[in-house]
């Protein structure tokens, strides 16, 4: 058995641990990302995160419950403990680092948000997006798109390296008001992203400047 002092040495070990998980988990409750919150995932059903639809088959009908035993096989091995599941990460194979990590799991605070690391991750508040990141128009030309801002700045973007993204949570764009999130370092990538799938197309006008004009 360990005491107390032991179990918050080894969360905060597992905390770290955890950094591994961050591209597709959080810790906060309801904030799903590629995979379900893992707030509260020990002793969850399998499959059963609410507001989580993206599961695969054999996750959903596992008919397993997150014990601690059953975190610690998972974790070792994904694909080999639930054949047919689609998380994509090949496992941890240190014992110690999975007995960490299953005990951060379950001593989390209620107030911790996410791992070392997961900054990045943080979405901003797109329904805040000031005259700098609203998008105002989109027009589409041969191989590019030009992106208007309320400002009225225009963006021009290869079509390859401007992607259309949907965020339909308490932190997407209000309806109507998409939001330009630039990625590259160059400045030449960006997600332009919209409350709901069927304002895409609705939003983009193809208009091209008469042939003397192209450059």
């Amino acid at each position: 058995m360990r005491g107390t002092g032991d179990v918050q040495t080894l969360a905060g070990k597992g905390r770290e641990v955890f950094g591994l998980c961050v591209n597709c988990h959080s810790m906060a409750a309801g904030d799903h990302r590629s995979g379900p919150s893992l707030r509260d995932v020990v002793g969850r059903r399998a499959g059963s995160a609410a507001r989580f639809a993206r599961y695969s088959p054999a996750m959903r009908n596992a008919g397993i419950v997150w014990s601690p035993e059953n975190l610690d096989s998972f974790l070792r091995k994904p694909a080999r403990f639930l054949p047919g599941n689609i998380m994509v990460f090949a496992g941890i194979s240190s014992a110690r680092e999975r007995t960490d990590l299953i005990i951060y799991l379950t001593e989390a605070k209620p107030d911790e948000r996410n791992a070392p690391g997961s900054s990045v991750l943080k979405r901003a508040d797109l329904k805040q997006a000031g005259p700098e990141t609203r998008i105002t128009t989109i027009t589409y030309c041969g191989d590019a798109y030009n992106v208007v801002t309320a400002l009225g700045v225009a963006h021009r973007f290869w079509e390859f390296n401007l992607r259309f993204k949907t965020d339909g949570t308490s932190k997407g764009p209000p309806p109507g008001a998409p939001a330009l999130i630039q990625s590259g370092s160059s400045g030449d990538r960006a997600y332009a992203v919209f409350a709901a799938p069927e304002e895409i197309s609705a939003f983009v006008e193809r208009v091209c400047p008469p042939a003397g004009e192209r450059r």
